[in-house]
Formats: structure tokens, sequence, C-alpha cells
């Protein structure tokens, strides 16, 4: 099976498949577990060295926590 948008442009037709599809898919939940390590890192690293909550990283944290479980308990329960 092929992506439907992206295998009728001539030159990627022959590269789009499922591997390619699970390969992003796999390095977008990847890179979005390194941006919530770093930025709890960030959060961190302020409350030892300057003795500051940032809320915003906190906010980004708390965000990417919230959003991830959501996901995974509706592709559990409609999928």
């Amino acid at each position: 099976m092929t992506h439907p948008i992206l295998s009728r442009i001539p030159f990627l037709g022959k590269y789009v498949d499922e591997r390619f599809l699970d390969h992003r898919r796999r390095s977008s939940s990847i890179a979005g577990f390194a941006t919530l390590i770093l930025a709890g890192c960030i959060f961190e690293y302020r409350i030892f060295c300057y003795h500051v909550i940032d809320w915003d990283m906190a906010a980004i944290v708390l965000t990417f926590a919230v959003v991830k479980t959501s996901l995974c308990v509706w592709y559990r329960i409609n999928v």
C-alpha cells in the first residue's frame, strides 16, 4: 500500500510505501521524546542553577505528556 497523495508524484511513487511511512512514524516519535528530554533538562537546569521555575518549559513538558497519553488511550480504545 502506498500513500495516495505521495504516490501521485512521479519520482516519489516508488519510494513511498509502508516501510517509509513506518520509518517516518518512528522517527517522529523519537524526535518528540528527544524534545521532551531536552525541555526537561533545561527546566531542571534552571531550577538547580538559577533557582527559578521556568513555567514555559514546564508547560512544554506537561503538554507533551498529556498529548502523548491522550493519544495512546484514544488509539487503544478506537483501533
